[in-house]
């Protein structure tokens, strides 16, 4: 999951405009939808590394081409380039019909043009599609693609050094989260946490718990808002998770893996994406039976931290001359049956709350689901995308918070950055 997930979350370059391909003439109906009216058509989905198991694709496609008597075909994709490839296929006459994209890259393909407005079938199938989840299909106010599946951060611990410091119970609010980690250190000669300055998107989330936006609409365009109070208080949560670490402040979680660190067993815990326990135990072996998975904590137990989900959508080409039978993978395939199927096999988070019983028996997973409800994304606007570009600028405020400025000086001195290049697509 970790190059799908990664891609997923970092959005890097500027989307061009792109045409819509095909009148309306061009198109199936779909008015009388079923095994003879798609007869003798093939619908191509292009879907990523990683996303879609190959027994679900192999029982999609069956009960699609048993329901429309169409064919299917599937077409992985690698991350890689993947925006400028979506990109190009959307301008042109014939693209895939049917193509899976990152959440937060939703809304830059939708300005564009290149997306089928899909509010129909939101009315039909995603009544109870997670409003968290379901933020990212939407642009201007109209449905532009579908949720499929997402993930978010838990914290990943180490059971031995838990216990060699007397902790019997995980924490459920932030204030036992703390008192843990106290604890910890002055009973065990483990570190805390490790947390570099730099872990952005676990930042984003305490902005998410705290209620607050990172940008703000002046005029007709968006500017900065990291100078806003909620924001400073998300930094200040984040100083004082960090002040249980000793890892470096101006890095990130990938730069030493933190996976890695963690590995060595001299770490009570780390927060990250499911799959990083993963890297952990292929650099040590011996670390998989300490390992253990908890929500973050919010301030209270009835509603854990905010955090930022990372996944993908499901979104039908505007250009496609088979809209209606695209809508009718799209019935297929984020189906009850089919979307439980994909989180159980990749321990996803379902588009459905009800769906997350699938999860069961997958620590990770289960840690990451009641985070769902509460999360969100960094801001659904195309001009987002230029503002994570390297050299983050939201990194060196974070950087600059943790070597002792305020958090409201440290706004000042990137905001004007932050400005400009919100100012790219105007």
């Amino acid at each position: 999951m970790k190059r799908k997930l990664a891609a997923a979350i970092v959005i890097a370059g500027m989307m061009v405009s792109v045409s819509a391909c095909g009148g309306d003439d061009d198109k199936d109906t779909g008015k009388n939808a079923g095994p003879d009216s798609f007869k003798g058509q093939t619908l191509t989905v292009w879907t990523m590394d990683g996303s879609a198991p190959p027994q679900w694709s192999k029982d999609v496609q069956a009960a699609f081409e048993k329901k429309t008597g169409a064919k299917l075909k599937f077409e992985i994709q690698k991350w890689d380039g993947i925006q400028q490839k979506i990109t190009t296929a959307l301008s042109e006459s014939n693209p895939p019909d049917v193509i899976e994209v990152g959440n937060t890259q939703t809304p830059a393909y939708a300005a564009t043009g290149g997306l089928a407005e899909l509010s129909d079938l939101k009315q039909e199938i995603g009544s109870d599609w997670t409003p968290s989840v379901s933020q990212s299909s939407v642009y201007d106010g109209k449905q532009y693609a579908a949720p499929w599946y997402f993930a978010n951060r838990v914290v990943i611990y180490n059971k031995k050094i838990w216990a060699k410091a007397g902790i019997k119970d995980t924490p459920k609010t932030r204030d036992e989260f703390f008192k843990d980690l106290d604890t910890i250190g002055k009973k065990t000669d483990a570190e805390p946490l490790y947390l570099p300055g730099q872990n952005w998107y676990f930042f984003d989330g305490l902005t998410i718990g705290q209620g607050a936006d990172l940008v703000k609409k002046q005029g007709d365009k968006y500017v900065s808002n990291l100078g806003d109070p909620k924001v400073s208080a998300a930094m200040e949560l984040y100083k004082k998770y960090a002040a249980y670490s000793k890892a470096p402040k101006d890095k990130d979680e990938a730069t030493p893996q933190q996976a890695t660190i963690f590995a060595k067993g001299k770490t009570g815990a780390f927060i990250g994406m499911g799959w990083e326990a993963g890297t952990a135990v292929q650099a040590n072996k011996a670390i998989e039976k300490d390992l253990g998975y908890f929500t973050i904590p919010g301030e209270s137990a009835d509603k854990p931290e905010g955090v930022f989900l990372g996944g993908s959508n499901l979104a039908v080409a505007q250009g496609s001359k088979k809209q209606a039978l695209a809508e009718e993978f799209l019935k297929i395939a984020l189906s009850d049956q089919y979307e439980g199927q994909l989180a159980k096999l990749n321990g996803v988070i379902p588009n459905k709350e009800s769906l997350e019983s699938n999860l069961k028996g997958n620590g990770a997973a289960e840690a990451a689901a009641p985070g769902a409800a509460a999360g969100g994304t960094t801001p659904l606007i195309p001009e987002w995308a230029a503002v994570e570009n390297t050299p983050n600028p939201i990194k060196s405020y974070m950087t600059a918070v943790l070597n002792g400025k305020s958090p409201a000086d440290a706004a000042k001195q990137v905001e004007g950055e932050i400005n400009k290049r919100l100012a790219q697509q105007n």
